[in-house]
């Protein structure tokens, strides 16, 4: 299994091929495969069609945040949960944020402004950061549920990641904020993230 995903990217050393979901209601994978090094799952995507995806690419590495309408059960055991952690995948090192703007009183993973700028004031850099939001001023709405994270676009500023990848906005964009690429994506998407020089 690994050795085919490994040849398949093999021209591109250096680099991590990730398959990125966000904000799907299909239970089960329906669309076009290829190679990648990892499922990342930026929320709001039924464990089930995680497994399945992974499944269907072949891929043992599975990183993911929950989203403002996932349930609060823990991940199962394949699934790496990012939410205010970090974890090594090759020479990369991924970090996460779970939930969304709390629009209203009650809900998983919802969280006030100044919640999410506690959370983040000590986080350490990483060089991919996967969040179901996405940073305030960037790429959200003004709808009153979209709205997003000041926290985050504070983290950015300070932490630089080379990549960050959100979901929650229900539409596919992509910014350059200073050396970060911030990539949204509603769907599925595959991003590569290549570690930058520090």
């Amino acid at each position: 299994m690994r050795a085919w995903r490994e040849a398949a990217a093999a021209h591109k050393p250096g680099i991590m091929r990730l398959l990125v979901l966000a904000d799907i209601d299909a239970s089960h994978w329906k669309w076009e495969t290829a190679a990648v090094d990892a499922v990342v799952s930026c929320g709001d995507v039924p464990v089930s069609l995680i497994l399945d995806a992974a499944e269907a690419h072949r891929c043992d590495t599975i990183l993911a945040v929950k989203g403002n309408h996932d349930g609060a059960a823990p991940f199962p055991g394949r699934i790496v949960d990012l939410h205010l952690r970090t974890h090594r995948c090759g020479d990369l090192v991924f970090g996460g944020l779970n939930g969304a703007w709390k629009y209203k009183p009650k809900g998983h993973f919802l969280y006030e402004q100044s919640e999410v700028e506690q959370f983040l004031s000590k986080f350490q850099p990483v060089d991919v950061f996967v969040s179901h939001n996405s940073p305030r001023g960037i790429h959200d709405r003004q709808d009153g549920v979209h709205c997003g994270f000041e926290g985050l676009a504070s983290y950015i500023g300070r932490a630089a990641p080379a990549l960050l990848l959100h979901g929650h906005q229900h539409a596919n964009n992509e910014t350059n904020l200073g050396s970060t690429r911030i990539v949204g994506v509603c769907g599925h998407r595959i991003v590569e993230a290549r570690r930058p020089s520090r």
